[in-house]
């Protein structure tokens, strides 16, 4: 499947599974997906590949497809086992966001890592980075303020509560290392 289908296609299927039963995670979706594009310049060849996964991330809350009610897996199963997408976008789908932390807190990281493998370093940051810096409305936000975000809207002491605090130092320190990518590709384009 050439690039630009692939986003074209994810594009689809996420408003299709997403927008009318879940507006507001769609209008999150969106925004992740308007991040991954503003990483173009240090994605290179896997700019098109990013936007995809970006917008079908959040694919597995879809009330058509929740089996387990952990979004990662649930979508990736989606993607793989009834759209065919492209096992690197299904990858990064399964594995958005420390998804392995919150598969651990829900009895499910054997099974998350048994299915999925993990994408290369620089793209799961990259997925991150789009997540965590846009708001459930999808607007941009800090890491710090989505991670608080999170924790006030579901409680310090629920499993998604318990979770985001374990994954916030790396979750932070991903989009660190994304903003420093960012930089360094900023800085080496300026003339001299």
């Amino acid at each position: 499947m050439a690039t630009m289908d692939i986003t074209k296609r994810a594009y689809g299927l996420a408003e299709a599974m997403l927008s009318e039963p879940l507006p507001r995670r769609w209008s999150h979706s969106l925004g992740v997906a308007e991040r991954a594009r503003s990483l173009r310049s240090i994605l290179g060849e896997d700019a098109d590949l990013m936007e995809a996964a970006a917008v079908l991330h959040d694919i597995g809350y879809s009330p058509r497809i929740a089996m387990t009610g952990f979004h990662p897996l649930d979508g990736a199963r989606f993607l793989r086992d009834q759209e065919a997408v492209d096992e690197r976008v299904v990858r990064l789908v399964a594995h958005h966001s420390c998804a392995l932390l919150e598969a651990e807190e829900r009895g499910l990281r054997d099974q998350l890592e048994s299915e999925f493998e993990l994408e290369r370093p620089a793209l799961v940051d990259a997925l991150i980075f789009c997540d965590v810096t846009t708001t459930p409305d999808g607007e941009p936000t800090t890491s710090q303020a989505r991670v608080a975000e999170i924790v006030a809207r579901y409680g310090r002491d629920t499993l998604v509560g318990r979770f985001i605090q374990r994954a916030a130092p790396e979750m932070h320190a991903a989009v660190r290392r994304v903003e420093d990518r960012l930089n360094a590709a900023r800085e080496s384009s300026q003339p001299m």
